[in-house]
């Protein structure tokens, strides 16, 4: 039984860009609605708010998660949704992203985006008047970091007494974290190979927040920051639209494998975090990706009970 109660808080209508945009009480708000409705979901209750709204989703990346999770969460709330890309757009063709966001938002409640620029999503948003839903971009990957959180949450409870280290490529996925972390009170500690940290104005803007008691740390030695800590996480060496550079950064991030030797220098009863795919044998050992302490299916599941939080709070 979910014991704590979601406060009161309206983000209806707000774009979700970057988790940035949100106050560390909303954040807090959202995870306990979608344990409040993870919970009721597998009691069998039935929630139908979203009952006449309809959500665009627009794919220019493949997607297994972020495209399945958000159809069903519309589905099981009652709602509808379609799917579009860029190439069944008229802005594929030069129809301007204004035009594109003013015609869309008079037919739907609201638009889920998974593309490359994170410019491109701001522009849309800036001119929909209906929210909009980063499912991906190079920058940011808010909704990943909603679903590692609540699991984290589950797994360890207390999001502020936790420390997780984040081993490998400072991409979209740590940088999510890294807002999701100041907003919590997590103490994250990070490890990529130099030339790969996270972005300067990330880091920036984590700095300006620094009043606020948060606990972000660096190491060029991911032995060194995986020490304590109560989960490790880590994703793909190579994102998508970095493939020309995978054979090369195989080489350069070898050493920052997750691996039981790596695993063994975190708490003994930590957890191992990816956002998935996977790919055993690169970024994660077999051992350690199919073994006791890796959570990473539960990440999965809990992608679909934080989009149902976030489309109810936005458009329901």
């Amino acid at each position: 039984m979910v014991k704590e109660q979601v406060g009161e808080f309206s983000i209806k209508g707000k774009d979700c860009l970057t988790l940035s945009d949100y106050t560390a009480d909303e954040i807090k708000n959202l995870l306990i609605l979608s344990s409040q409705l993870k919970h009721k979901h597998k009691a069998g209750e039935q929630n139908k708010a979203l009952d006449g709204k309809v959500l665009a989703m627009i794919f220019d990346k493949h997607s297994t998660r972020t495209r399945v999770s958000f159809a069903v969460a519309m589905t099981q709330l009652g709602g509808q949704f379609l799917e579009l890309s860029s190439k069944e757009l008229q802005y594929e063709r030069g129809e301007s992203i204004e035009d594109t966001a003013r015609i869309l938002s008079s037919y739907v409640n609201g638009i889920m985006i998974r593309t490359s620029s994170h410019q491109h999503v701001e522009e849309l948003a800036k001119h929909a008047s209906v929210p909009v839903i980063n499912g991906l971009t190079d920058l940011y990957h808010p909704c990943q970091a909603l679903a590692d959180l609540l699991t984290l949450q589950e797994k360890k409870g207390d999001l502020s007494q936790l420390k997780l280290a984040y081993v490998g490529d400072g991409n979209n996925v740590l940088h999510s974290l890294m807002h999701g972390a100041a907003a919590t009170g997590l103490s994250l500690s990070i490890s990529t190979p130099e030339g790969y940290e996270p972005m300067k104005k990330v880091w920036e803007a984590i700095q300006i927040g620094k009043q606020q008691g948060i606990h972000i740390d660096f190491h060029l030695d991911p032995y060194e920051a995986v020490k304590e800590a109560d989960a490790i996480y880590t994703d793909v060496w190579a994102s998508m639209g970095q493939e020309e550079e995978k054979e090369r950064r195989n080489k350069v991030f070898a050493p920052y494998q997750v691996n039981q030797k790596l695993m063994k220098q975190a708490k003994s009863d930590a957890v191992f975090m990816h956002c998935l795919p996977a790919y055993r044998g690169l970024e994660v050992s077999t051992e350690v990706m199919d073994g006791a302490q890796s959570v990473v299916f539960a990440q999965a599941e809990n992608r679909l009970h934080t989009s149902k939080a976030l489309l109810l709070s936005l458009i329901g």
